[in-house]
């Protein structure tokens, strides 16, 4: 997710909450951070990541609490999770007002993920559904390789 402004952080964690209360789910300090942690991530932050944060915040939330609670970020539809091979989750804000899917770059080597939107990605994908009698719904790009530092880095040694 690209960086939000407060303003669109602040509206994702209300969001949540109304989710927690339409749902009769307690609200608590503890899923409010977690909440505002992934709202305010640039990256795909796992849940390690997470609770490191909190940690570093003096923040002390229970591994379990913090999983509980990406999954309800999950059901709510504000947050997805990916798998990009590296043995664990990584999480990413998905707020409606986000216009447009867009595709990973995976850093074989570092696990750096960068985000990128392609627009004839985009127009290729319903002539190629259509080449193939197939009605497009949604799609899903990943792709892996060495990322700019670390091809630098051999070039290096």
């Amino acid at each position: 997710m690209a960086r939000s402004s407060l303003r669109e952080r602040a509206d994702l964690v209300d969001r949540f909450r109304h989710y927690l209360q339409d749902h009769r789910l307690p609200r608590t300090r503890q899923r409010d951070r977690i909440a505002e942690i992934v709202f305010a991530s640039e990256a795909h932050p796992s849940a390690a990541d997470i609770q490191r944060t909190l940690a570093e915040g003096d923040d002390h939330v229970g591994t379990a609490t913090v999983y509980r609670t990406l999954e309800l970020l999950i059901a709510s539809g504000l947050v997805r999770a990916h798998d990009f091979g590296d043995g664990f989750k990584r999480y990413e804000a998905t707020p409606m007002q986000q216009g447009g899917d867009h595709g990973h770059l995976i850093c074989v080597r570092c696990g750096t993920v960068v985000e990128f939107t392609n627009d004839r990605l985009e127009r290729m994908l319903p002539i190629i559904s259509d080449e193939h009698a197939f009605v497009h719904q949604r799609h899903h790009v990943e792709i892996y390789g060495l990322c700019s530092a670390c091809r630098k880095h051999d070039l290096e040694l």
